[in-house]
């Protein structure tokens, strides 16, 4: 089977659809299938294309025996809903050019959370009468508002339009959340074309293993109970809650918190931790794919943050799932819903209100006073990795993928 993929994240990327992207079609490969990714010079998140690389008309390489094709786009960091919308739209253009001159694919798949993407995808499928299969990361429309990007409801209410129309068009639905095949559901799309497969984490590369030594001495936390926030500082993050219990930790010098990541707020969060003056925080920015173990080493529990908005109650921040595998109890700060109710069955960490310094201040000072349910903690954490290994996973859609050709 040749499966034709539509991504605009993909690895030397490290965010979550690039990971995703990438470790499933590891896989498919590895089952003796032909994977064609199409995807634009690496930028994400701050919007400045990676060393090494150029955004040229075409570029064409393989990557463990993936075929990777890359095109040019309007690149620009998060940094408003317009800039943002060029970004989206010109890799859905140039992406549906390139794709028609991909050979024979059986299959194309488009994942979001920008729909435009799946509109390429889409269009690709049509033009080549093969099924077109859309991986639903998020529901983008929706969430535009939830982070206040654009207050144009009647635009809103046209993407909505062009969502609805993907979803009734695709043979197939891959869902990353058990909440978002529901949504769908209520909005008339026929759940028996909507599987969900989870997002999981590399258990050959996330593992529970000691601080990094030569880490551990360069920061000066070998003896330190580190917080660590690791993953995109974006608009959805409100990392302002973090830093606000930074300040009110700051007495303890046995508490430390580590940020490592990259985004749309990124500079604000360096800026904010320097206007507090907190000793008691490292920033360590945008980090290699490759280094994140030894990053996600040095902590002692884990952040997972969103702001306190209803949307955000069907995600699942798939940073848990690599807290799971490296043992780090979870401490989650999102709305009520699918994550939470995930870390509460596996008695994998502390469920905290978003948007509330005090409560996570709380839930920091609880886990960091009590070794024995820390230690308790750490054992629930690795047996749920368990369940989400990425290779099970890929299987999983690998097999809804060949059901669909077969049809």
């Amino acid at each position: 089977m040749h499966i034709l993929f539509l991504t605009d994240n993909f690895p030397p990327e490290g965010n979550a659809p690039a990971t995703r992207t990438f470790e499933h079609a590891r896989v498919w490969v590895e089952q003796g299938h032909k994977v064609t990714v199409i995807t634009c010079a690496p930028n994400f998140p701050e919007g400045k294309v990676y060393a090494g690389y150029k955004n040229k008309f075409f570029q064409k390489h393989s990557l463990e025996e993936i075929e990777v094709w890359r095109v040019k786009t309007y690149i620009t960091a998060n940094e408003g809903f317009f800039k943002r919308s060029l970004d989206y739209l010109s890799f859905m253009f140039a992406g549906f050019i390139a794709g028609l001159f991909v050979r024979k694919p059986d299959i194309v798949i488009a994942t979001s959370p920008q729909f435009f993407c799946a509109c390429a995808g889409w269009a690709l499928a049509f033009c080549k009468r093969k099924p077109f299969v859309f991986e639903l990361r998020d529901i983008w429309p929706a969430s535009i508002a939830a982070v206040g990007a654009s207050e144009n409801s009647r635009l809103i209410r046209i993407l909505e339009k062009i969502e609805l129309f993907l979803y009734r068009r695709a043979a197939l639905i891959v869902s990353v959340t058990h909440s978002f095949k529901q949504e769908l559901s209520a909005r008339g799309i026929d759940a028996k074309k909507i599987t969900v497969i989870l997002n999981g984490v590399d258990l050959s590369a996330y593992h529970m293993q000691g601080k990094n030594p030569q880490l551990a001495s360069r920061y000066k936390i070998e003896n330190k109970f580190v917080v660590g926030y690791i993953g995109t500082h974006g608009m959805a993050h409100a990392l302002e809650t973090l830093t606000e219990s930074a300040e009110k930790l700051r007495g303890n010098s046995d508490i430390i918190f580590l940020f490592a990541g990259g985004g749309a707020r990124a500079d604000e969060l360096a800026l904010d931790v320097t206007k507090r003056n907190l000793k008691n925080v490292l920033v360590l920015g945008r980090q290699p794919k490759q280094n994140m173990p030894m990053i996600w080493s040095l902590c002692d529990v884990s952040v997972v943050h969103l702001k306190n908005t209803p949307l955000f109650s069907k995600v699942i921040p798939s940073k848990i799932f690599e807290s799971f595998a490296m043992g780090l109890p979870v401490l989650i700060g999102v709305p009520e819903g699918e994550a939470t109710a995930l870390v509460e069955a596996n008695r994998a960490g502390i469920v905290f209100e978003p948007e509330n310094s005090d409560d996570l201040c709380m839930a920091i000072q609880e886990l960091s006073s009590n070794e024995a349910r820390r230690s308790q903690i750490q054992k629930n954490c690795l047996m749920a990795a368990k369940e989400f290994d990425r290779r099970l996973l890929a299987l999983s859609m690998l097999d809804e993928l060949e059901q669909v050709v077969s049809r």
